[in-house]
């Protein structure tokens, strides 16, 4: 083993000793708990080396030493692999979020579930409309002059819109409406049906052309990209316990989960299902989260992302083990949103 390798041993041990004990750590503590195969003396070396190299930092005088950013950055970048979950674990949070019986639902489940598994803070980004197909679009007559119109996406959101006329509709009128609807928007992106909505009022004959621009106007609505500014979060009960040793920084992560714009910028970076970010300390742009790592991906089915879900935590977290959890609990909401 080089000495690299084994500085990084050292600074592996470092890491697992400060997240379980929440104290810094010494060589002593290093010798006993760890078989590195090293005399003590290499050890206390190695350290210096890594404190020197800015990996590891002393907190106070006597203490003690506890990872930088720099060096849980390290550790994350050299991570062989994620700490597995059991087949018992997958099959639970699999059986857990099947039983969600809408979009709202499975979504609430999987913050609740990510949360409780890390006891850290989960939160989860509605599907973006502007990633969405749609899959259906009805026209429900209400009463003579009171129409509603029913928007499905592959991503189960649904919305709905009520439709006011000025004078009654004929049923003929109605199935010609609900075809040509149909032929302009299922199966094609938001953006590309609500291009193809707008021109149908010039593309029907004059006798129903204002029933179509009254539908159509409240129609483009519904096509409007709202809801990705929408998040789940669950888990701010563990706050407390997280940051229990960095009390100064828990009014910033508080601020920065309730005004929600900083998330949402990083969730909106995920492009691709299944692939993990971790952001650690500084390298999260808003101050308020300076102290705090935060490990995201996105959610969807095959190569279409439909939001992100990420774990917000102080940077002495389990990286192996929330990687894990979040990368597993986004795989199935992607799979069972893709089904419905």
């Amino acid at each position: 083993m080089s000495a690299e390798d084994r500085r990084f041993e050292v600074l592996r041990a470092i890491v697992a000793d400060y997240v379980a004990t929440h104290e810094p750590v010494g060589s002593k503590s290093l010798v006993d708990r760890h078989q590195l195969g090293v005399s003590p003396a290499t050890i206390r070396n190695d350290m210096a080396v890594l404190e020197e190299d800015g990996y590891i930092a002393q907190p106070h005088t006597s203490a003690g030493r506890i990872p930088t950013d720099k060096g849980y950055r390290l550790f994350v970048d050299r991570l062989s692999q994620v700490k597995p979950l059991s087949s018992g674990e997958r099959h639970a949070i699999q059986q857990f979020l099947s039983e969600g019986v809408d979009l709202d639902d499975v979504l609430q489940r999987s913050v609740r579930l990510l949360a409780q598994i890390t006891r850290q803070v989960a939160v989860v980004q509605y599907p973006t409309l502007s990633r969405s197909t749609v899959r259906h679009v009805e026209v429900v007559q209400l009463s003579p002059r009171k129409l509603l119109v029913v928007v499905i996406t592959d991503t189960g959101r649904v919305e709905q819109r009520m439709v006011d006329l000025d004078h009654d509709v004929a049923e003929d009128s109605l199935v010609q409406l609900r075809l040509r609807l149909a032929e302009s928007v299922n199966g094609r992106r938001l953006a590309e049906a609500a291009d193809a909505v707008a021109l149908l009022p010039n593309q029907v004959p004059t006798a129903v052309t204002g029933l179509f621009n009254s539908v159509v106007g409240v129609l483009l609505g519904a096509l409007v990209d709202y809801s990705s500014d929408k998040l789940v979060l669950s888990g701010t009960s563990h706050l407390s316990g997280a940051w229990v040793d960095q009390p100064a920084t828990l009014r910033g992560v508080l601020e920065a989960l309730d005004e929600q714009v900083t998330l949402l910028k990083l969730l909106a970076l995920a492009t691709t299902a299944d692939a993990v970010t971790v952001r650690i300390g500084r390298e999260n742009d808003d101050v308020n989260l300076s102290a705090s790592a935060l490990v995201s991906t996105g959610y969807g089915a095959g190569e279409t992302v439909m939001g992100g879900l990420a774990v917000v935590g102080p940077t002495r977290m389990d990286y192996p083990g929330t990687m894990s959890a979040v990368r597993a609990v986004a795989r199935y909401v992607g799979e069972i949103l893709a089904e419905r």
